[in-house]
């Protein structure tokens, strides 16, 4: 709880851990809409899928490029430069007229989304190289909070009735709180670095640890995409309980990111994945009982397990020895949110093919593979 404090207590470390929440917000509030724009273009599961697909190609479509711009502009400005656009491209997916127009709009949305991710992990990647402290698990942390966010304002659905107008004014309001904040963080640049040959072998360490990421994220992803769509047409929960499985994800997720320095630092890093894989594998078995309550437990149960995977990596990332931050985190990200993009739209087709409950089913069986890895990991005293 010692990096919350330091959050909470220092603009300095707020302003950063704000993006984070305000990415989480954005892509959220999008994620609870997700069944309403499935209805309203009148489109199956796999048509579904290949939408987000095209979210998924924005990403990866930046992620090349995404430590070249950072490198040019300075990570605070292209940190700043993220948020702007993510304030305009989070809009464009729910006022999409027709079922082309929202692949274009998720196209933008993940290509905005992206070069933000990765602009904002180097840098708290970079304020922790000058000022000696620990806080990019807790900035995750903030992250999740912006799930708890969205999972609250679920509530309002019935209320506003109207998607892009919900998503206006969340647009509106964030952007002004990182507008008052950005001084804290625009004049940052990464610090140089003595380069080595960009080769795969700096990165060798970080393979399995990659998997761990693609798996971890990939939870994430179709719990953030298909939650909703799971308590509504599995569980068949009551409206007002539709978003209430992201919401249950959320807090645990922010609850454990908080906690998890302080627990890794106890029991280290393998043993900590270790429990947080056995933790997700008996969330979704409660989810796969399609009792609601149930249902949401295990969405809970999964965001505590899964939520202390990826702060780790995105700091071994940002310190690999010869490369520069932002290239180490955009390798992290290219791993884990390939897991975290890729892992909803395969969903998708299985849904459609067979039916969610198979989807979860799969998501479980990855949920043991990290078991497996990292009891292989630690076995190798790794």
């Amino acid at each position: 709880m010692r990096s919350l404090r330091l959050i909470l207590s220092n603009p300095r470390y707020f302003a950063p851990a704000w993006v984070f929440t305000s990415l989480n917000i954005w892509f959220g509030t999008w994620a609870i809409y997700i069944p309403s724009v499935k209805d309203k273009l009148d489109i199956n599961k796999a048509d579904l899928g290949i939408a987000l697909f095209c979210l998924s190609l924005g990403v990866f479509t930046i992620f090349p490029i995404a430590s070249k711009i950072i490198n040019k502009l300075g990570v605070g400005k292209a940190t700043w430069t993220g948020v702007c656009c993510n304030s305009v491209a989070a809009l464009l997916p729910l006022m999409a007229p027709n079922y082309y127009t929202l692949m274009a709009s998720l196209f933008l949305m993940g290509a905005c989304n992206g070069l933000t991710d990765i602009a904002m992990n180097t840098l708290v990647t970079e304020i922790e190289k000058e000022d000696k402290q620990n806080f990019m698990s807790a900035a995750h942390g903030f992250f999740s909070l912006g799930g708890i966010l969205v999972g609250f304002s679920s509530f309002l659905i019935p209320i506003i009735g109207n998607p892009p107008l919900h998503m206006a004014i969340v647009v509106v309001l964030v952007l002004i709180i990182n507008l008052m904040l950005r001084k804290h963080y625009y004049h940052i640049v990464a610090a140089p670095v003595e380069k080595e040959p960009f080769s795969f072998k700096l990165f060798k360490p970080l393979l399995l640890l990659g998997i761990i990421g693609f798996v971890s994220m990939g939870s994430e992803g179709a719990i953030i995409d298909w939650s909703g769509l799971y308590l509504k047409e599995v569980a068949l929960a009551p409206e007002v309980l539709i978003g209430s499985g992201f919401l249950a994800f959320s807090t645990t997720m922010t609850l454990g990111r908080f906690l998890g320095d302080g627990i890794s630092a106890k029991i280290g890093s393998i043993k900590i994945v270790a429990l947080g894989a056995l933790i997700a594998i008996l969330g979704y078995a409660m989810v796969l009982s399609q009792h609601t309550v149930l249902a949401i437990a295990g969405f809970a149960l999964c965001g505590l397990g899964f939520s202390v995977m990826v702060p780790e990596l995105f700091r071994i990332g940002g310190n690999v020895k010869g490369v520069d931050s932002s290239q180490g985190v955009s390798f992290i990200a290219g791993t884990g949110y390939s897991g975290f993009l890729l892992g909803p739209v395969i969903l998708g087709f299985l849904a459609e093919r067979a039916s969610l409950v198979y989807s979860f089913v799969l998501l479980m069986s990855c949920a043991i593979l990290v078991f497996v890895i990292t009891f292989f990991l630690g076995r190798r005293g790794k």
